[in-house]
């Protein structure tokens, strides 16, 4: 991860950072991703993992859809922080954008390091790859979603009321179950071929950075989990 120049003063360098916040009117009464929750992610990303002194020299928070590529709030922070040599801070990398080409651009803008509350220790060729992950994530699960309406619709099963919302929501979390295991395969199947025991394999993917899908770390009851439903594909 590129560092961002440090300031030197009379208690010693110090690091300086530049906080950017997103979210969506939809967004804000969700748990995980509402301004609330940003804050706590970057707080404890302060007190644990960031260098000291630090300080803060300012906080821009945008209010739109995550699609929306004209964020100005973001712009500013941006600016800021070529001025001023800051880290860009965010809680997730989602919040920068959901969009791999805006991250690779940002990654290679020189005059711009950033970090990730949630990811402390990523650098960045770890967030490329996990952009690129998240990315293709959501395009299978719009795809699968679509796939299942057209099922139903096929099965003659009426849409647009209540019970299609519900057949709608289902389907979209078990294709999002689905596709977060399948995003894993790879590292959890050899290790279980190789006869690697649930908790060893989940301590794998917590020392290679891979987050569970509420961002927490790997226990082997999620490890199971991950195995039956790749089991089940």
């Amino acid at each position: 991860m590129l560092r961002a120049p440090k300031q030197t003063g009379r208690f010693g360098t110090m690091q300086d950072y530049v906080i950017y916040r997103r979210v969506s009117t939809k967004e804000q009464g969700r748990s995980g991703l509402g301004l609330d929750a940003q804050d706590r992610d970057i707080a404890l990303f302060l007190e644990r993992f960031s260098e000291v002194p630090y300080r803060v020299l300012a906080t821009f928070t945008d209010v739109l859809s995550g699609a929306d590529g004209d964020r100005p709030e973001l712009s500013a922070a941006l600016d800021l922080c070529r001025k001023s040599g800051a880290t860009l801070l965010v809680s997730k990398l989602d919040r920068l954008s959901r969009k791999v080409s805006a991250i690779a651009t940002l990654m290679e803008d020189k005059r711009v390091s950033f970090r990730v509350a949630q990811m402390p220790y990523a650098d960045n060729f770890q967030l490329h790859i996990y952009a690129a992950l998240a990315e293709q994530e959501r395009e299978f699960i719009s795809a699968r979603t679509k796939a299942a309406l057209a099922e139903a619709k096929a099965r003659g099963t009426r849409l647009g009321g209540l019970r299609d919302k519900t057949m709608q929501r289902n389907a979209a979390i078990q294709a999002n179950a689905t596709a977060r295991a399948e995003k894993v395969a790879g590292i959890v199947l050899p290790l279980r071929d190789a006869g690697k025991p649930l908790r060893e394999i989940a301590d794998h993917l917590n020392r290679a950075g891979v987050q569970t899908a509420r961002g927490g770390r790997w226990q082997a009851s999620q490890v199971k989990r991950v195995l039956d439903r790749l089991k089940a594909r």
